[in-house]
């Protein structure tokens, strides 16, 4: 008898049998094909909004840090027949430079357009000129054109590599959302702030440009700030390759998604697509080119996208150009002469006339490579403090803002009640486990996701029909909750169960039936892709949640984690309709980076705020933290429930509550 109520703990019960859970298969990475679903405009409006602040978190734009200034450095002028060329340098932030040139027309009157012209990985960065592609050459025709463009360095390029490697970034600088990709956006938005301080610069005509890995930098800054009115990327917008280096592939960016919706978000300004026979583009007049066309028929727009296919290798060769030019002069000069479309010889000046730091050293200030993520928390943590709520309105700001920064960073989603599904499987265990006390089998999912969690329903008889639920977590699954001599639910159970709460409890993904799966997380730009196990426990929790939310014939739910499960269950809290918040701390140490990258490494959540965020996004509801063990701080959660008024509805315990205590605090 024993044997068949350890069984109560299966969905599936048979060996042959196990959670069948699409996010346990293959994972997405930079080459899977990827198919357009299209979209209503409705859903594009939508969806475009989310998938902005997505780019901001993954780049770690969220919470922004206070701005400073640029301290503009140019000088080296050289001035030739139509155009100047000077050496820049400026500050994005203390510390960190942006070097470039800057090439202006002569013998024009201004103010002028102003490009910003992020090169791509080619050997020689923005000083390449061969015939596939020169940076010199186009920056000389678009001056000669009439524009001030500007065109600076990747990262660790030419004099940018004096201060930082092209590959920066890893898991650690992940937490914090710093990422190559990330310092190259922070590069090309203030070179928008940089040509916007120039009086030459017509600050309503500013457009970018750049192919390849310049390509990316171009569309993933058109995506996120408005003031870029014109846009080109050049051979890199794919259905089957969506970049294959460190800076193209912030963590969190693609999920769900591909470069065809980021470059969609240019929608409805102007945006040129220019692809080649001889790379990964070889598709754009069939593929890409109409999804991305479909977005701008919603804005009645489609005047302002086109696509140029170039009979080449991957470039950015003279055709390439000239269509480039075409484009510009058309948004931008108002007119269609010859000039705007021909590109005209040009001489291009030695390295060390376009070399920044070439007869001066870098600023003393410049920080070296192993100071930029202590200087970036430094950043972050006085960015979130003064986002620290202190009155009530400054609460729901906080929770509008960081809420759906914290939501973001965990790539959560917020199911509708009619997406999720709650179905009991074929060949389940006897509903009567004895006479005041059934169990029901079920498995909840989203519909259209593929996700399966298994679950267990403890209700009590005889039910009133509107009973509370709780939903218990453990780390190691549901199984854990049971006696595995006896067959009985834990003591933690029954006791919810005598006051009339049904229990429902879960395996979450990667525990219990959940343990078998396929997926490794330690292929190149992983998390670029798909969401870490950590992550996908919290969304199962809140899935599961809302299951049982917003229902007539529930009339509260409640939730309880246990051990790291506590970590996971605080996490997802904040975003359901839950009412009373049981969580066990798990002595976690919550300053610790070191701690987040074994327990919870998940993209951007300390950048975010982590859990002093998430414990925030529960307020004012009652919230117990348990087993502190002096090493999880409270003190941020603390404050903001005293500023809100609802101090008495936070309990924190430095040691673990027994099951009686907890039972206590779910009933009030």
């Amino acid at each position: 008898m024993a044997e068949q109520h350890h069984e109560l703990a299966h969905v599936f019960t048979e060996a042959s049998q196990g959670v069948s859970d699409a996010r346990g298969g293959i994972s997405r990475d930079l080459n899977t094909p990827y198919t357009f679903p299209g979209y209503t405009k409705a859903e594009w409006i939508e969806k475009a909004a989310a998938l902005r602040q997505q780019i901001r978190v993954a780049n770690g734009l969220v919470p922004m840090h206070e701005p400073t200034p640029l301290n503009a450095e140019i000088f080296g002028k050289i001035e030739r027949e139509d155009y100047s060329i000077e050496k820049v340098y400026f500050e994005p932030f203390p510390g960190f430079f942006t070097t470039g040139n800057l090439y202006r027309p002569l013998g024009k009157q201004g103010p002028f357009p102003g490009i910003v012209s992020p090169h791509g990985h080619w050997g020689r960065g923005r000083l390449e000129n061969i015939e596939r592609g020169s940076i010199p050459g186009r920056c000389i025709n678009f001056a000669k054109q009439g524009y001030v463009i500007f065109a600076y360095d990747m990262l660790g390029y030419n004099d940018s590599g004096k201060q930082i490697e092209h590959g920066y970034g890893g898991a650690h600088q992940g937490l914090w959302g710093l990422s190559a990709m990330g310092l190259q956006l922070q590069n090309s938005i203030r070179s928008i702030d940089f040509l916007e301080s120039l009086p030459d610069v017509d600050n309503e005509r500013i457009g970018c440009t750049g192919a390849s890995g310049g390509g990316t930098q171009t569309f993933i800054l058109t995506a996120v700030d408005e003031r870029i009115k014109v846009s080109a990327p050049v051979n890199m917008i794919s259905a089957t390759m969506q970049g294959g280096c460190i800076c193209e592939n912030a963590p969190n960016l693609r999920l769900d998604v591909s470069n065809i919706e980021i470059g969609a978000l240019m929608a409805p300004r102007p945006l040129l697509l220019v692809s080649a026979t001889g790379d990964w583009t070889v598709n754009t007049p069939t593929v890409e080119y109409p999804a991305i066309r479909s977005i701008y028929a919603h804005f009645d727009a489609e005047d302002k996208v086109h696509q140029v296919q170039v009979d080449a290798e991957h470039n950015y060769n003279k055709e390439s150009r000239e269509a480039v030019y075409a484009w510009f002069a058309k948004w931008f000069l108002g007119e269609e002469a010859p000039l705007a479309f021909k590109e005209v010889a040009f001489e291009v000046e030695p390295d060390e006339a376009l070399l920044v730091f070439s007869e001066r050293d870098l600023p003393s200030h410049a920080m070296k490579q192993d100071e930029f993520l202590p200087a970036w928390v430094n950043r972050s943590q006085q960015a979130m403090e003064k986002l620290k709520p202190t009155n009530e309105s400054e609460f729901q700001t906080f929770r509008d803002e960081m809420g759906n920064g914290l939501q973001h960073a965990l790539g959560l989603h917020l199911p509708k009640s009619t997406d999720v599904t709650l179905v009991e499987p074929e060949g389940a265990f006897p509903k009567t486990y004895r006479p005041n006390l059934s169990a029901k089998h079920l498995v909840i999912g989203r519909k259209g996701i593929g996700d399966t969690i298994p679950a267990l329903l403890f209700s009590p008889e005889p039910q009133v029909g509107h009973d509370p639920v709780t939903l218990i977590v453990h780390p190691e699954g549901k199984e854990k909750l049971i006696n595995s001599e006896t067959g009985e639910p834990s003591s933690l159970i029954t006791d919810l169960l005598s006051t009339d709460q049904k229990v429902l409890i879960i395996d979450v993904f990667g525990t219990g039936e959940h343990s078998n799966y396929e997926r490794s997380e330690d292929t190149n730009y992983f998390t670029t892709y798909n969401r870490t196990a950590a992550a996908l426990r919290v969304q199962d929790i809140v899935t599961a949640l809302y299951c049982f939310t917003n229902r007539g014939d529930v009339s509260e739910v409640n939730l309880i984690g246990i051990g790291e499960a506590g970590l996971w269950s605080l996490l997802a809290a904040g975003f359901t309709d839950v009412k009373n918040v049981v969580v066990d701390a798990a002595q976690y140490a919550l300053d610790s980076d070191a701690a987040f990258l074994e327990t919870l490494p998940i993209p951007s959540i300390r950048q975010v705020g982590d859990l002093r965020t998430a414990g925030t996004l529960v307020a004012p509801r009652p919230l117990v933290i348990h087993n502190t063990g002096g090493v999880f701080g409270t003190g941020w959660i603390a404050e903001v429930y005293g500023n809100i008024g609802a101090d008495e509805d936070l309990l924190v315990k430095k040691g673990p509550l027994s099951d009686e205590e907890i039972v206590t605090q779910v009933i009030g």
